[in-house]
């Protein structure tokens, strides 16, 4: 695949490299933070990224500017932001080191059911399903309650951990049938 400088520069495929951008600025803030103004600008750093990876995929659809290149950039930006999260809250947060563990599985199974498809049938999924990207926004939402109040009590950690669990393992689930449905589908032709 060759990619043309309109694609490498177009606004969504920028927006996604400012998302990656933003990581080591949120670790940085997240983890030198020496109170709740920092913990807020850690949070505002991320608010920031999620705004942008809600408008990136908008603007690449309204004025044809989807790329390939986006379509592989936007869940890497996904993954590296959710994962520099649940990383740098499972230091603070004990909890969260199971979030964490349960959330890099599930996305080296994806990686690995990817990459077997591609080898086997030619094919990978193309782009996140329904389920995965509830997902998406849950840990989102989830790791953002975090940033925001630090010091919530034990029990709100641990509920909203449980439900961040739930909710990949309900997606690395619903992955399971679609990788054995697209390899069958090609071993039936």
């Amino acid at each position: 695949m060759k990619l043309t400088k309109k694609e490498i520069f177009s606004i969504p495929n920028i927006m996604g490299y400012f998302r990656i951008l933003l990581i080591p600025l949120f670790v940085y803030f997240y983890c030198t933070a020496d109170g709740m103004k920092d913990y807020l600008i850690a949070g505002a750093v991320i608010l920031l990224s999620g705004i942008t990876d809600l408008f990136d995929g908008k603007i690449a659809r309204k004025f044809n500017m989807v790329t390939e290149l986006g379509k592989a950039l936007d869940p890497v930006a996904d993954k590296l932001t959710l994962c520099a999260i649940a990383f740098c809250v499972m230091f603070k947060v004990e909890i969260f080191r199971i979030v964490f563990i349960v959330m890099l599985m599930k996305e080296l199974f994806l990686l690995a059911a990817n990459l077997i498809s591609m080898k086997r049938v030619g094919r990978k999924l193309d782009g996140a399903m329904w389920f995965g990207k509830i997902c998406t926004a849950t840990l989102y939402a989830g790791m953002i309650l975090m940033l925001f109040f630090p010091g919530m009590p034990a029990i709100w950690q641990t509920v909203i951990a449980a439900l961040c669990c739930a909710v990949i393992i309900g997606s690395f689930a619903m992955y399971i049938p679609v990788f054995i449905k697209m390899n069958r589908r090609e071993e039936l032709r």
